[in-house]
């Protein structure tokens, strides 16, 4: 490895810069997870007419989530075999970002007056570009973290800056999106939070660049070879399952609330309700996460990760009688469930990277390969999965009930979340990866 990193120690400045650039990517993924099915696929008295089905939609990202994790795989392993005098990853970075705004913006910009054939192509075209250069910058992007933070102190520090970041993107996102949907609409509500993207990405990239390793020499393996070394990384693997599980039921509750406000709650703006429910989650997300990053010092990564999945098991499931319980206003009872169902999530967003950077380096230790690119890349596929089946799966739920007085499968999502992270925290539990030792 080169001096630079080793040298020159992370600073409050880098710190920020590494979480500001969460700012942006997190406000446009949550935007677009909780209004792009809305959007093309309203429920009854939603106030806009759906443009294509339930299912249609939710085939459509399905498909296109699947072909989005394929070409991460390549992404991860063309980043950790480039060659330049920026580094392997930063080149990605900086090309890609700016197209992957404009297709994010095109995604809510369909033709008008145009058969549903047509809108369905639309659709997967602009989906299918956007997640490409979505890719090419996003995946590089992450594969930074175990060259500019080397101990487990500076990792888990790093990453909480990150998430405070992502927590106010996702404000930004969801409770903003929310609120500038009802005052300009979906297509420049998007547009907006694309072009904050842009800027606090490459503000990210402008604070980390001193940290940014330029020395490391690019892998030479082959593909076939690359992907058989990663298939076979027990550790990585099941740390992978367990967080699909865990992004899965978590992408299937972002993609509830607009339903769940307007069937459940039965209140006339979606928008802005959706905005102060997701606000309440994510302020609860926020106050536990000094709670979890304590007990990964205390304990360990991978302990305090299992104890978040135990959490959200537990607390998803409220959700079910949440607003159906008699003598209390639904309102009240709604913001209760979300300040509980909030607080675990912090382990989805505050681990993750720590984790995988202590895996890198444990490979390199045994094999003397630094494939940053190829892991965080596998943990790239597996959040596309996770994206591609959470709207499947809550699409046949709400199949079962979405609409007032017909609800049983907007309430049903909840418990449905919580035994996938359960499913999720005994998988880890049966094979007990021995890394994230707190040091």
């Amino acid at each position: 490895m080169g001096t630079i990193a080793a040298r020159v120690g992370l600073t409050r400045r880098t710190k920020l810069a590494w979480g500001t650039s969460g700012l942006g990517v997190e406000a446009l993924r949550q935007s677009r997870n909780a209004w792009l099915v809305f959007f093309y696929a309203p429920p009854a008295g939603a106030g806009h007419a759906a443009m294509l089905s339930l299912a249609t939609v939710s085939v459509l990202l399905f498909a296109g989530k699947l072909l989005e994790a394929s070409a991460d795989t390549l992404i991860g392993y063309w980043s950790d075999r480039t060659s330049s005098r920026l580094g392997r990853r930063i080149p990605y970075v900086v090309l890609a970002t700016p197209p992957a705004a404009v297709f994010a913006v095109l995604l809510f910009a369909p033709p008008v007056r145009t058969p549903g054939a047509l809108i369905a192509a639309y659709f997967f075209v602009a989906l299918e570009l956007f997640y490409l250069f979505n890719s090419l910058a996003g995946v590089p992007y992450e594969a930074l973290l175990p060259e500019i933070a080397r101990t487990n102190v500076e990792r888990l520090s790093l990453s909480a800056w990150r998430v405070y970041g992502g927590v106010i993107g996702a404000a930004l996102g969801l409770v903003g999106s929310g609120l500038l949907i009802s005052h300009i609409g979906f297509r420049d509500m998007v547009a907006v939070i694309a072009a904050l993207m842009v800027v606090t990405r490459y503000a990210g990239v402008v604070g980390v660049w001193r940290h940014v390793e330029r020395e490391t020499p690019p892998t030479h393996l082959s593909l076939v070879t690359t992907l058989r070394l990663t298939a076979a990384n027990r550790r990585l693997l099941v740390f992978l399952l367990s967080f699909v599980l865990f992004s899965t039921a978590l992408a299937m509750l972002v993609g509830l609330l607009p339903y769940y406000v307007t069937s459940v709650l039965q209140e006339g703006d979606t928008g802005t309700w959706s905005a102060l429910l997701t606000a309440v989650g994510i302020g609860s997300m926020g106050l536990a996460l000094p709670v979890f990053s304590w007990q990964a010092r205390r304990t360990s990564k991978d302990h305090a990760y299992r104890q978040a999945m135990l959490a959200a098991a537990v607390a998803f499931p409220v959700l079910f009688v949440a607003g159906s319980l008699p003598g209390i206003d639904r309102t009240v009872q709604a913001l209760v469930a979300l300040v509980i169902v909030g607080a675990p999530l912090a382990g989805v967003y505050l681990f993750p990277g720590p984790i995988i950077a202590d895996l890198c380096d444990l490979e390199a230790r045994e094999r003397g390969l630094r494939r940053e690119g190829m892991f965080y890349s596998a943990q790239a596929f597996m959040d596309k999965v996770t994206e591609a089946f959470a709207p499947l799966l809550l699409g046949l739920l709400l199949l079962l009930g979405d609409r007032p007085g017909d609800t049983l499968g907007i309430r049903l999502v909840g418990p449905v979340a919580g035994l996938v992270v359960l499913a999720g925290y005994l998988a880890l539990r049966a094979h007990e990866p021995a890394v994230g030792r707190a040091t």
